[in-house]
């Protein structure tokens, strides 16, 4: 290789031994510790990106290479993604709303437009389903339910703990698809006591509630494809740890420019206040 390259093999060898002994630099081993201290905490899902991004934040200005270097020297490697099916029952007679969200996803303030949607997660005592409420401004989980039955009552009391925690105002936009839960009398009537519009996808389209899906599968790619839930409430308080403990304070979200949601809802009202 060295005769290749044109270069003195006793010479490369040389640089190779003053590789070996030079002294160690501090900074880069904080970096390195650091690095493992992020992947630790995104339970071993930031790629190179978000890592950049994190380390960035630490008041390290690495560019995105420097990061994937890094990582690589760390040992740190980012978990295989696995695709997942997601299934709506919209074959019901109930009355839809009509899609007045239109794929505008990008909300100017809080508490304007909230998406919704209904997942599923496997524990060895049966499914358990997951509702939750996305504010698509912060795009921050302000609601969400859980049970073992897939009944209208999941998702009122997801929309219940969005509204009792937000207080939103009358008008606001909350985007479904068509499942039955959502088309229900129950559901239409929470709607109509807080003054809500209701907005639905157009049948068969997962695009018309793309960040809800997003969510999904960053929950089930980032926690539940790694777990073995032996119970319902295990699964449980596993993904409430995930949302309030993880998603909504530190997940870097790359349509946030790369902050979490509750430090970008901070930064609205900084900014309002400042106004």
């Amino acid at each position: 290789m060295c005769q290749v390259l044109g270069v003195d093999r006793s010479c490369y060898y040389h640089y190779r031994r003053q590789m070996d002994t030079r002294p160690p630099d501090p900074e880069h081993e904080e970096m390195l510790e650091w690095v493992q201290r992020v992947d630790d905490a995104s339970d071993h899902t930031y790629g190179s990106r978000r890592m950049k991004r994190a380390l960035n934040c630490l008041g390290y200005p690495v560019s995105r290479n420097k990061a994937r270097n890094l990582m690589r020297e760390a040992g740190v490697q980012v978990r295989h993604r696995k695709k997942f099916k997601v299934t709506t029952n919209s074959n019901h007679k109930q009355p839809v709303y009509d899609n007045l969200l239109q794929r505008q996803f990008d909300v100017p303030q809080p508490d304007q437009v909230y998406a919704a949607d209904v997942t599923y997660v496997w524990t060895q005592e049966g499914w358990l389903y997951l509702a939750v409420v996305i504010d698509l401004c912060l795009r921050k989980v302000v609601g969400w339910s859980m049970s073992p039955r897939m009944k209208s009552q999941l998702v009122c009391d997801a929309l219940k703990m969005a509204a009792w925690q937000r207080r939103p105002k009358a008008g606001l936009i909350h985007h479904s698809d068509r499942g039955s839960q959502y088309a229900s009398k129950a559901f239409r009537k929470l709607l109509r006591i807080n003054g809500f519009q209701g907005s639905m996808s157009r049948k068969g389209d997962c695009w018309d509630n793309a960040v809800v899906e997003s969510f999904f599968g960053s929950l089930k790619q980032e926690r539940v494809q790694w777990r073995n839930y032996q119970t319902r409430y295990e699964a449980q308080q596993d993904i409430l740890q995930y949302i309030s403990s993880w998603y909504n304070p530190y997940r870097l979200h790359s349509t946030l420019n790369y902050v979490s949601p509750n430090d970008y809802e901070k930064r609205l009202l900084e900014t309002k206040h400042a106004a």
